[in-house]
């Protein structure tokens, strides 16, 4: 049964791959500049370099052979070679560099909203209606409402260069120096998706708290905090979970952002320069990336459900 789910997602992503691949193929190819002007750059284009050039790259070839050729490229694992972001090197080796400094400051950010987001709406949903479901609930709002990049150098500013608390570029060697080097962005990033998450797990909470079984709980005399954690949280567990999913997928999307503004070459960056340049090579396998980490994020996130809520086992079973 959940074999089945899994083949049947995955069978679905790949397609969607293929589509979004195609796609964004399709638009480099209408965009303006061409793979052999980036190539040429400041050079002279004379006939023979042109000629060098198109017959290296296969450049003269019609659009769905490049296509077929990167296509039967990538199933072999490989990417090809990056044209003018850094020349003639390997695509894969480029992406893999560049995505571990982008799942490292993601996963920061995470862990930083896990810890302020949860508890931080439990609560509000515990006290409904109280002054501190009202201060919370309003700085949830105030978080979401203030644009990432806006907050990003506004703690750029104040932290790195008023104060001097945190560095202001690069990415520091060791454990210890990029954890501080990372600090700034993961706040920056944490901040906004946080607030989606108080918001999501107060409504969770106050849905789960109103129901019978919490009810008959008290009545039990099981104590306030094994009711809230055992009944309450694992009720509420399922809605918070799937809003992680698409929190996860905001914050690989977000990264763009964030990475410009610190300076921070991941995944993000690779992709505005790579779009710049009309580096065709490296957009393609980035969006391939990227595409392929939100689907895996959200067969996660499902199977999550899955393992929480015997429920969505039935539906699944029932739809197979």
């Amino acid at each position: 049964m959940v074999a089945t789910f899994v083949l049947r997602r995955l069978g679905a992503g790949i397609l969607l791959l293929l589509t979004l691949s195609f796609l964004v193929f399709c638009l480099l190819g209408l965009s303006p500049g061409t793979p052999l002007q980036a190539l040429l750059g400041t050079r002279p284009a004379s006939p023979e370099l042109v000629d060098s050039l198109n017959a290296r790259y296969h450049l003269d070839d019609p659009f769905l052979v490049q296509y077929g050729r990167w296509l039967a490229g990538v199933c072999a694992l490989d990417f090809g070679q990056s044209i003018s972001v850094q020349s003639d090197a390997p695509v894969g080796q480029i992406l893999s560099e560049r995505m571990a400094l982008t799942l490292q400051l993601g996963g920061y950010a995470l862990v930083l909203i896990l810890l302020v987001g949860i508890p931080l709406g439990m609560l509000a949903g515990i006290r409904r209606g109280r002054r501190t479901d009202r201060a919370i609930s309003a700085g949830a709002t105030v978080a979401i409402s203030a644009p990432a990049f806006v907050l990003a150098i506004v703690l750029l500013y104040v932290f790195g260069v008023a104060l001097r608390w945190f560095p202001v570029y690069g990415t520091g060697t060791g454990f210890a120096e990029r954890v501080s080097h990372l600090t700034l962005p993961a706040v920056a990033l944490a901040t906004v998706l946080s607030g989606i998450l108080v918001r999501q797990t107060r409504a969770a909470m106050l849905t789960a708290v109103s129901q019978d079984f919490i009810t008959f709980a008290r009545l039990r005399g099981l104590s306030h905090g094994r009711v809230l954690v055992r009944y309450a949280l694992r009720n509420a567990a399922l809605p918070v979970v799937t809003s992680l999913g698409l929190i996860l997928v905001a914050a690989l999307t977000s990264t763009l952002f964030i990475e410009q503004v610190f300076s921070l070459p991941g995944i993000g960056t690779l992709l505005l320069a790579a779009v710049t340049n009309n580096d065709v090579p490296v957009v393609q396998g980035a969006v391939l990336v990227l595409g392929a980490s939100v689907i895996l994020t959200n067969l996660a996130v499902d199977l999550l459900g899955l393992a929480l809520d015997p429920r969505t086992r039935f539906a699944v079973k029932d739809g197979a």
